[in-house]
């Protein structure tokens, strides 16, 4: 099958989400920039363990904002289903990857060998989303420490790679400590996107990125150390 990438929208969540009452306008954007204003969506919940708490918020928050039918695709627990997980994400107009934890998301999908079914999906032109976690585990790696107290501990690990960017999420009250340490451990040149609460990261095929719904920090390692550079806006 030939391959025809479709963006992929990088959300961060955070502060607001939980108290908004209407729509979500950059899930009305992102709905909107994949063609689909009424999207049927496969829920891919590996970060939060399938929560079904969660999930469920997260659904109507998605389905406020648009989107039609969301179907988890169970991969977690006792409950967790292969076959029908790879069917519901087959049959989606669009793959949703939730929030929770990078690391444990990511063991899931390789423990699951999920990692190659998600890519050939996206090859042939499924649209990705994700929300904090889950928009970590779309782009390329994430920073883990062996402990927590000593800086030396710290590596990268491999997330999905389906957006070829470095990014971190709502973490702009913590002036982007783990995005700084992960772009620290990486080769002199890379940039590191900071998604504020609220606004988004659409990331093209060819690497072009734009913010949407609010501002995209960016910052850079060079010679000195990683520095903020300008900012991406709307």
């Amino acid at each position: 099958m030939a391959e025809t990438y479709a963006p992929i929208f990088l959300l961060a969540g955070g502060r607001g989400v939980r108290t908004r009452k209407g729509p979500d306008p950059t899930l009305q954007l992102v709905f909107s920039r994949t063609g689909n204003r009424k999207p049927n969506i496969a829920y891919v919940g590996a970060a939060s363990e399938d929560n079904a708490e969660f999930r469920l918020w997260i659904a109507g928050l998605l389905q406020k904002s648009g989107a039609g039918k969301v179907t988890l695709a169970p991969l977690c627990g006792r409950h967790g289903d292969l076959g029908k997980a790879k069917k519901v994400l087959e049959t989606s107009d669009l793959v949703f990857i939730s929030g929770g934890d990078v690391e444990g998301g990511m063991q899931v999908l390789r423990e699951k060998e999920m990692n190659g079914f998600l890519q050939r999906l996206y090859r042939e032109g499924k649209p990705f989303f994700g929300t904090s976690a889950g928009s970590i585990m779309l782009a390329r790696q994430w920073i883990r420490w062996e402990n927590p107290d000593d800086d030396a501990s710290a590596s990268l690990f491999n997330c999905l790679g389906l957006a070829p960017v470095l990014c971190d999420t709502h973490a702009e009250d913590d002036d982007w400590e783990e995005l700084k340490a992960l772009i620290g451990l990486s080769p002199t040149g890379t940039i590191g996107h900071g998604i504020v609460s609220g606004a988004a990261l659409m990331v093209r095929p060819d690497g072009t990125v734009s913010a949407m719904g609010g501002e995209v920090h960016r910052f850079q390692k060079q010679s000195g150390g990683v520095i903020q550079i300008e900012s991406l806006f709307p």
